[in-house]
């Protein structure tokens, strides 16, 4: 079992994740609460720069690598869209290549997004396992951190 992370902790990555991007907006929705009888905040992540929470992972992931591991050479990942995007970006952010693995047919407008932020984007595998698969054989021949979903 890992340990939970401390309030330190929280908000040392809130105060990184904040130099990319600023929180996302909340908003209280009268239908939501009308129907619930309670008030419901919805927390809209499809604000971030990749419209998912994903990426607020990926900038604290990359940032602790490149300070506990500053040799690490680039990272490698498989996934099928929001994951690889977070690593592509985060990546680039400090300065390391990034590798996204994808399975044959992914989504075109995820590859693109993955492309377009600076990752190379490999497309193999007939599902996510044989992607994974490829993105470990990779990070083994280029001596890459492999990152995991």
């Amino acid at each position: 079992m890992t340990d939970l992370p401390t309030l330190s902790e929280i908000k040392a990555a809130k105060a990184l994740v904040d130099t990319v991007f600023p929180g996302t907006p909340q908003y209280a929705w009268p239908l939501l609460q009308q129907r619930h009888g309670f008030e419901i905040v919805v927390k809209h992540e499809n604000h971030t720069p990749i419209g998912a929470f994903k990426l607020r992972g990926g900038i604290v992931y990359l940032d602790r690598l490149k300070r506990e591991r500053p040799h690490v050479k680039g990272v490698v990942s498989a996934t099928r869209g929001n994951h690889g995007q977070s690593i592509a970006m985060a990546a680039s952010g400090v300065g390391l290549p990034s590798v996204i693995v994808v399975p044959l047919g992914n989504a075109v407008e995820k590859n693109a997004a993955m492309k377009a932020l600076g990752a190379e984007l490999i497309e193999t595998g007939r599902d996510f396992d044989e992607a994974r698969a490829a993105a470990q054989q990779i990070a083994r021949e280029r001596s890459y951190e492999m990152v995991p979903s």
